[in-house]
This record gives C-alpha cells, sequence and structure tokens, in this order.
C-alpha cells in the first residue's frame, strides 16, 4: 500500500498533463470572432496601398451602400486561394474594398497581378493597428458593412465557392 501511495502524487501530475496537452491540442475554437459586429467601424484613414488605388478610410465606408471590407496580404495563401471568389463576388455587384496588412507596395502590386484586382480601394495597414481595431484575427477575413459603417457580419478564414452566395445574401441584408 505504501509503495502505491509513493506513485500516486506522479500518476495524478501525469493525470493533470494529459487533461491539459488535450485542451491545447483540440480547442473548443480556433476562431474569435470580433466584437464589433452590429457597431460602427472603428475611425481609420489608410494611405494607399498600391500605386493607381485610393486608400481606405473609415468615413467613406459610410457611403450610404453595402459594401465587403477584406482583411489580406500578398503572403497568405489562403488569400491566394480566395482570391477567385472575392472575383466572382466583384463581377456580381459586390463592392469589396481592401485592408492589406504587414505589406508592400511591390508585393502587393505582384499579387494582384497574379490573382486579380476585386478591389474599388486598398488601404495599407503597416503596422496592423486597423486590422487590431477591427477585433480580427488574422487574415482573411471579411467584414460586410452597411451603408452607415456599421459591422454587421463576419466571415473568418477564407472564402470558399461555397461561401459566394451567403456573401451576397449577408450584403443584400445590410442594405
Amino acid at each position: 500500500m505504501k509503495k502505491l501511495l509513493i506513485w500516486l502524487p506522479l500518476g495524478l501530475f501525469i493525470l493533470f498533463l494529459t487533461v491539459f496537452a488535450g485542451g491545447l491540442l483540440r480547442p473548443e475554437s480556433k476562431t474569435i470572432p470580433s466584437k464589433l459586429v452590429g457597431k460602427p467601424m472603428p475611425d481609420f484613414a489608410l494611405p494607399a496601398a498600391v500605386p493607381g488605388k485610393p486608400g481606405l478610410s473609415s468615413a467613406g465606408l459610410a457611403n450610404g451602400q453595402p459594401h465587403l471590407v477584406n482583411v489580406f496580404a500578398s503572403w497568405c495563401i489562403p488569400c491566394i486561394t480566395e482570391a477567385q471568389q472575392l472575383r466572382q463576388l466583384a463581377e456580381a455587384g459586390a463592392p469589396i474594398y481592401g485592408i492589406a496588412i504587414r505589406d508592400t507596395p511591390e508585393d502587393l502590386t505582384a499579387f494582384l497581378a497574379r490573382n486579380g484586382d476585386p478591389y474599388r480601394a486598398i488601404g495599407g495597414d503597416a503596422n496592423s493597428s486597423v486590422q487590431i481595431a477591427l477585433g480580427s484575427s488574422g487574415v482573411p477575413e471579411t467584414f460586410v458593412v452597411d451603408g452607415r459603417g456599421i459591422i454587421r457580419a463576419q466571415h473568418i478564414g477564407e472564402i470558399k465557392p461555397e461561401d459566394v452566395p451567403g456573401m451576397m445574401t449577408a450584403l443584400a441584408a445590410a442594405q
């Protein structure tokens, strides 16, 4: 019995580690939704990220019509995958504005040349301050913003082909 009691602390420690590691390896959720859904866009004014395209500001997003705001980067692999769906949304009439995070004009220009350019304007968020203010947890991420500048919906991760109808529905609902 005494030998069994000696091993009890080790057994409890191993049990604790197993439970802890299980929680780390299989978290309840890997996505963190923004707390700004239903609230106005944070105030910002971003410079143009690429030559020939305007920058982006929160005041410019309150233009009377709903639109999509896509947070992306040229170095983001899922952003390349979602480029086709963004083009499809733009061709269907969805106004899309971009926030390019931690990127250079040269890299962005090459990215847009390779993958298409669905954006009406792209603001350069060099230090991710607007991304953080939006509560965005990564790239890509897309927000549906109504004509008054209120965030109505958030899509975390790349937009996949099966997501396009839902994005168009969310955009129409933001009228």
